[in-house]
């Protein structure tokens, strides 16, 4: 009998990591590094952590060949991205976040902190140069981080200055006009002060050929990204970290075609632009016997611009020389701190068996908006939250973790529509775990968590709503978001620390999703969307992921999320059926049951290095997802797929040299979709009939890479 080509995958991915059995007994094994989460109230080893984090360290980056943290999430599991745009700038985790921003506001789901710098919805940033490691914490971080964390947090935290100084050179060329160049230098300045500095710029011509310009460029990538950092440690108990991060990305956006290939034909390809400059400075005391005090204060400024062809031809494709270009200016400008008090033993509470953690954090943000030169917007928020934590020892095993955060957030909006709103609202979220270490090096671990969303209002719908009687008074504000997280796990190290490994099963229960939704203006001839709230959601999903070093030679890891997520008595006003002859009516339909857009069902990644000689290594990895919707309007889904990625790398006394190739069988996959109606159809070669339109991911690359160290 003929095996199902998913089944067989899967299967080859569990014997790889049951050869491991074998390979025990050949030599006694190094063990494997411990690595520390540090984005939770108190630092932790990640084995030690009672909830569902993924953390990359520099060697996991260094192995993937990773420059953004696009291509670092598939290593997640339950954790994707959505393109649409030169890079993957929206994350989901367990099915949930945005996948994409036009005119309206957003109030992320998923947050993403860099260096203490809040980039949340700004992937661009997101760049790993000289990145110590990044951590990716998966359910709603209620306690630590608030609104803009619902269903997890990326903390990305870059190498601090060295006690030694040396300096780092690096290179990589790949097909595709690829090219990238690195260098980095830190060391000390004095007995107090020490520096890092690194730079970074990186180039490609992207991987499709606009036929009508005759141009390989015109998705291409262009990003200088740079990075410094001081360290004084002013006293011996005061220690002060400035970090100062600039980036200047002028990329090319022209992604869709009418063939779904990668041939283009558009005659304005678009952009995806963004210049930042952002700093930091953190703070720890130790000079108080009864506290720690850490502090971070962060600013950033962000110039971005995003636009594309939106008839993705040239004039003279339709007949009647229809020709369009959307082009959306956003100047984002942001200020937080967070000044938080940690307990000692000194000041422990309840007979000396309580820690306690204590802080206060505020943010404000301005995002102005241009869109065509014809339409503008002002979104403005500002957040103040007490937050709190106890850790309470029931036994010598048993402890008892909880935390509340009270939060207050207001938002501004006004546009030059004449639309003017704002929100008001008291938050709170929390969570309240209970774990217990085995004598076996294991933790098991329980915990209730509550995340919030905050609510908002739709912008430019009001006025649209004039010309489209499918948009109703409902559809003007929708409201904050809530969930309750249940999650059991067990993670620990075993045989002598040569195997580690993590599991947690989840259930998480949605109340007023915001869900996006979108309708056809008929007097316009354009697309209104907008966040209603769906009546609920519910998510049940597992993950797991391990890593064994079976002998000194041989290294497995792997990591799997299988993941159910649907809504839960929603009824679509603006759903677009592949099946419909759409004319701008509502075409209401239940989506009771259905699957959360860029949720899969299963996604994993595994592989192994193997140490051919004491200076050459070889690697494998094997990464797949199922298919998944692209969107709550409509029901057009991605194709399953695998991806082998090769890396071969020698290294010398000072300088290290990798071949390496990713996506190696060539395969066609899909990071965006939509589907286009008989209303709005795009390609007059068939009659501008239903079809459906995707961006593909990365062909298969190769390249060269290597670095030398001074």
């Amino acid at each position: 009998m003929k095996s199902h080509p998913r089944v067989s995958t899967l299967a080859r991915c569990v014997g790889l990591i049951a050869s491991a059995g074998a390979a025990i007994a050949v030599a006694e094994p190094a063990t494997l590094e411990e690595v520390t989460v540090t984005s939770q109230l108190r630092e932790h080893s990640q084995l030690d952590a009672p909830t569902s984090v993924s953390v990359l360290n520099s060697a996991a980056i260094e192995a993937r060949g990773a420059t953004n943290l696009e291509q670092l999430l598939n290593l997640a599991p339950n954790v994707s991205f959505a393109s649409g745009a030169s890079r993957g700038r929206f994350v989901q985790i367990r099915g949930i976040g945005e996948r994409s921003q036009f005119i309206d506001p957003v109030n992320p789901s998923v947050g993403l902190i860099v260096d203490g710098i809040d980039f949340t919805g700004l992937g661009l940033a997101a760049s790993t140069l000289d990145m110590q490691q990044v951590e990716i914490l998966r359910g709603p971080q209620g306690t630590v981080y608030g609104a803009n964390a619902l269903a997890g947090l990326v903390s990305m935290t870059s190498n601090a200055p060295a006690n030694e100084t040396f300096a780092r050179v690096a290179a990589e060329a790949a097909q595709y006009g690829s090219h990238t160049l690195s260098a980095v230098t830190s060391g000390p300045l004095s007995e107090q002060l020490g520096y890092r500095f690194a730079v970074q710029n990186q180039q490609s011509d992207g991987y499709v050929h606009n036929r009508f310009l005759n141009r390989d460029d015109t998705n291409n990538l262009d990003e200088t990204v740079a990075r410094g950092k001081l360290r004084y440690q002013a006293r011996d108990d005061l220690q002060l970290d400035f970090t100062l991060f600039y980036l200047d990305a002028d990329n090319g956006y022209d992604a869709f075609t009418l063939d779904n290939s990668r041939n283009t034909l558009s005659d304005q390809p678009g952009w995806d632009r963004q210049q930042t400059l952002a700093g930091a400075v953190s703070g720890l005391w130790t000079g108080n016997s009864l506290f720690t005090l850490k502090s971070v204060l962060s600013a950033a400024s962000s110039d971005t611009e995003y636009g594309y062809d939106e008839d993705w031809t040239y004039v003279g494709f339709h007949p009647w020389e229809y020709s369009s270009t959307d082009d959306y200016l956003r100047d984002r400008d942001n200020l937080s701190t967070d000044l938080r008090l940690v307990s000692t033993e000194a000041s422990s509470l309840f007979g000396d068996s309580t820690g306690w953690v204590v802080g206060v954090y505020l943010r404000s943000e301005q995002e102005a908006l241009a869109r065509n030169a014809s339409f503008t917007s002002q979104f403005d928020t500002d957040n103040a939250a007490l937050y709190g934590q106890l850790n309470t020892a029931l036994g010598d095993r048993l402890e008892l973790i909880s935390g509340l955060r009270l939060e207050q957030r207001r938002a501004d909006y006004q546009d030059s529509l004449a639309v003017a709103d704002s929100t008001d609202e008291n938050l709170w979220g929390g969570n309240i775990t209970l774990q217990f270490t085995a004598a076996n090096n294991t933790l098991v671990y329980g915990t209730v968590s509550r995340g919030y969303k905050a609510g908002g209002v739709n912008g430019r719908i009001i006025s649209a709503s004039a010309s489209n009687p499918a948009i109703g008074s409902d559809t003007f504000l929708f409201d904050t978001e809530h969930m309750l997280n249940y999650e059991l796990g067990i993670k620990g190290e075993w045989f002598e620390n040569r195997l580690q490994a993590q599991l947690a099963a989840f259930y998480q229960d949605r109340s007023d999703v915001q869900a996006k939704q979108s309708i056809f203006d008929p007097e316009d001839f354009s697309f209104d969307d907008y966040l209603t709230n769906a009546a609920g959601g519910r998510t049940t999903g597992v993950e797991a992921e391990l890593n064994f070093q079976a002998s000194d030679a041989l290294r497995l890891f792997a990591s799997v999320g299988w993941l159910n997520a649907e809504f839960e008595d929603f009824v679509s006003s603006a759903h677009v059926d592949a099946r419909d002859d759409y004319t701008g009516e509502v075409t209401p339909i239940s989506l009771d049951g259905r699957d959360l857009a860029h949720a899969p069902n299963y996604q994993f990644f595994t592989g192994a290095e193997f140490a051919l000689t004491q200076n050459l290594v070889a690697r494998l990895e094997l990464e797949g997802k199922d298919d998944f919707y692209f969107s709550n309007s409509h029901n057009e889904k991605s194709t399953a797929f695998e991806l082998v990625n090769a890396r071969l790398t020698y290294r010398g006394d000072n300088w290290d040299v990798s071949l390496w190739g990713r996506n190696l069988t060539n395969e066609i996959y899909y990071t965006r979709g939509f589907y286009f109606s008989n209303q709005f159809g795009n390609n007059p070669a068939n009659g501008y009939a239903p079809e459906a339109y995707y961006q593909l991911g990365e062909p298969r690359v190769a390249g060269v890479s290597g670095s030398y160290t001074f």
